[in-house]
C-alpha cells in the first residue's frame, strides 16, 4: 500500500540504529568493571557492585579477546537477546496462540458487544474501572508482559465503542505502566531495590499509596480527555487511517461467528477464560509465579476453550499456529530489542557510565542533588531497559551515597522507580513498550506525539515526589 513514510523509523529498523550506537560506544568509551557482591532478595539473588572498586580495564584482555563490538557482534546480538529473552518471548508466542483459540469461539467478541450495551451511554466508564485494575497490577507485582492478551481484549472492544486504538494502548500500557512507576509493594521495582539499598520493611509505604492514588488519576484523566476527543471527531485520531483498515480485518474476522447472544458454549468459554485469569493473578502475588507457570496456564485456557467452544483438534491447532504468526512482531522484537544490552555488556562499558555517572553527582550542589540523581537514573535506564537491571546496578551506589550526603536513601529508591519506568515507557530499547506499540500497529512517533505533554507533567510532579522522599525523617 503506503510505499514511502515520513517520520521515525520502523520499530526494528530503529532498535538496530540503538544496536548500532551501543556498539560505537563500546569503542569510544572505557571498558572496566566494579568487584561484584551477590545479594539475596526473598527468593532470588542478584549480582551488585560493590563502591569504590571500579577499575578500567584493557579492550583487549590477556586471552587476546576483544571487548570492542565489531560488525560481526552487531549482528550476533539478535541473536543472544532472543536467546537471554527465550522465556519471555516463549510466552508471548503461546499467548497468541491460545488466545487465538479463544477467539475463534466468538465468546470474547459477544461479551464485549453485551457489555457495551449494558453500559449504554456510560461505556465511558470502561476507561477508568480498567485502567485502575491495570494500575493496581502494576504498583503490586510488576505487570508487564502480562499485558499482550489484553491489547487483543481491548482493541475490538474500544473500536465498538468509537474509540481508537492509541486509546486501547493508553488504556493498558499507561494505566499498568503508571502503577508500575508508583510502586507501593512491586517485588521488581521497589521492593528489590530497597532490599539492595539495605533498606527495611517499606518505610515510606504510606507515602507511595498517596502517589500511585495522584498519578493514576492523571493518568486516567488524560485518557479519558483523549478519548473523548476521539470520539467526538474520529478523524483527529492519530491512528485514524490504520485503524480504518484493521476494523474492517476485525469485522471479516467476526462475519458469521456471533449473533450478539451469548451460547452456552460461549459461557463456559468466558468462565475458563475468568477462573484461569484469577488462578495467574492469585499465583503471581502469593507464589511468586513467572513464564513457564503463567504459559501453562494460558496453554491450559487455549485448549479447555476450544474444546468448550466445539472446536475440533485440527481446528485448535491451526488456530493456534494462526494466533502465534500474529504475536510473532511482538515477540521477536522483545528478544531483538535484548541484543542492545547484550551489545553494553559484552563491550564491558556498563559499569563505566554508572562510575561516570556516579562521579558526577558526588561533586553537584546539595540542593541540586535529588534532581540530579533522577536524571542519573534516566540516562541509565537508556542503557539497562529492564527495572530489576537498573536497580540492581544502581543502587548498591546510590543509596549509601545518598545517605552520605544527609538524605534518606528512600529518595534514591524513589528516583530510581520513577526516572526508570518514566524512561521505558518512551524508549525503543524497552521491550515491554515496543511489544505493546507493535500489538496496536503504533508507531514510536505517533506515541511520543501523543504522549509528550503528560510525561512532562509526570517528570514534574515525580520530581518533586522523589525530593519530599529524600528529605523525610528516616
Amino acid at each position: 500500500m503506503k510505499s514511502k513514510t515520513k517520520g521515525l523509523p520502523h520499530i526494528y529498523a530503529l532498535v538496530f540504529i540503538f544496536m548500532v550506537i551501543m556498539a560505537l560506544l563500546t569503542w569510544v568509551l572505557p571498558s572496566g568493571q566494579y568487584t561484584r557482591k551477590d545479594v539475596t532478595i526473598g527468593s532470588s539473588t542478584k549480582s551488585v557492585p560493590v563502591d569504590g572498586t571500579y577499575a578500567q580495564m584493557d579492550k583487549i584482555g590477556e586471552d587476546g579477546k576483544d571487548v570492542r563490538q565489531g560488525l560481526f557482534g552487531l549482528f550476533v546480538a539478535p541473536t543472544e537477546g532472543v536467546q537471554k529473552s527465550a522465556d519471555v518471548v516463549a510466552f508471548v508466542l503461546i499467548v497468541g496462540g491460545a488466545f487465538q483459540i479463544i477467539n475463534s469461539t466468538g465468546a470474547i467478541m459477544t461479551g464485549m458487544k453485551a457489555i457495551v450495551r449494558k453500559l449504554g451511554k456510560f461505556n465511558i466508564l470502561v476507561i477508568p474501572i480498567s485502567m485502575i485494575l491495570f494500575g493496581l497490577g502494576g504498583t503490586t507485582f510488576g505487570m508487564a508482559e502480562e499485558l499482550l492478551p489484553f491489547y487483543m481484549i481491548f482493541i475490538p472492544l474500544l473500536f465498538s465503542m468509537g474509540y481508537d486504538s492509541m486509546t486501547t494502548f493508553l488504556v493498558v500500557f499507561l494505566g499498568s505502566s503508571v502503577g508500575v512507576m508508583a510502586s507501593t509493594v512491586n517485588p521488581f521495582s521497589v521492593i528489590i531495590a530497597q532490599g539492595i539499598a539495605g533498606i527495611v520493611g517499606n518505610p515510606q509505604l504510606g507515602f507511595r499509596c498517596v502517589q500511585f492514588i495522584i498519578l493514576e488519576a492523571l493518568a486516567i484523566l488524560f485518557t479519558v480527555l483523549y478519548a473523548r476527543r476521539v470520539k467526538k471527531n474520529p478523524e483527529s485520531s492519530i491512528t485514524f487511517a490504520t485503524d480504518m483498515e484493521w476494523k474492517k480485518e476485525l469485522v471479516e474476522q467476526d462475519a458469521g461467528k456471533t449473533d450478539g447472544t451469548m451460547t452456552n458454549r460461549q459461557k463456559l468459554v468466558i468462565v475458563i477464560f475468568t477462573v484461569c485469569f484469577i488462578i495467574i493473578i492469585y499465583n503471581l502475588v502469593v507464589n511468586g509465579w513467572y513464564m513457564d507457570e503463567m504459559c501453562a496456564v494460558f496453554l491450559m485456557m487455549g485448549i479447555f476453550s476450544g474444546i468448550a467452544g466445539g472446536l475440533s483438534m485440527n481446528e485448535m491447532a491451526c488456530e493456534f499456529v494462526n494466533g502465534m504468526k500474529d504475536f510473532v512482531y511482538a515477540g521477536l522484537i522483545i528478544g531483538i530489542s535484548r541484543g542492545i544490552l547484550c551489545i553494553a555488556e559484552n563491550g564491558m562499558i556498563i559499569d563505566t557510565i554508572l562510575y561516570s555517572l556516579v562521579s558526577v553527582l558526588r561533586s553537584v550542589p546539595l540542593w541540586f542533588y535529588t534532581t540530579a540523581m533522577y536524571l542519573v537514573e534516566v540516562v541509565f535506564s537508556i542503557f539497562v531497559p529492564t527495572t530489576s537491571g537498573v536497580a540492581a546496578l544502581t543502587m548498591p551506589v546510590l543509596a549509601p551515597l545518598t545517605e552520605f550526603l544527609g538524605f534518606n536513601p528512600e529518595g534514591a529508591v524513589t528516583c530510581y522507580q520513577y526516572a526508570c519506568k518514566l524512561t521505558l515507557m518512551l524508549s525503543p530499547a524497552a521491550p515491554v513498550t515496543v511489544a505493546g506499540i507493535a500489538m496496536c500497529r503504533l508507531t514510536f512517533q505517533q506515541w511520543w506525539k501523543t504522549i509528550w505533554k503528560f510525561v512532562l507533567l509526570m517528570l514534574a510532579v515525580t520530581i518533586g515526589f522523589a525530593i519530599i522522599s529524600s528529605r523525610l525523617p528516616m
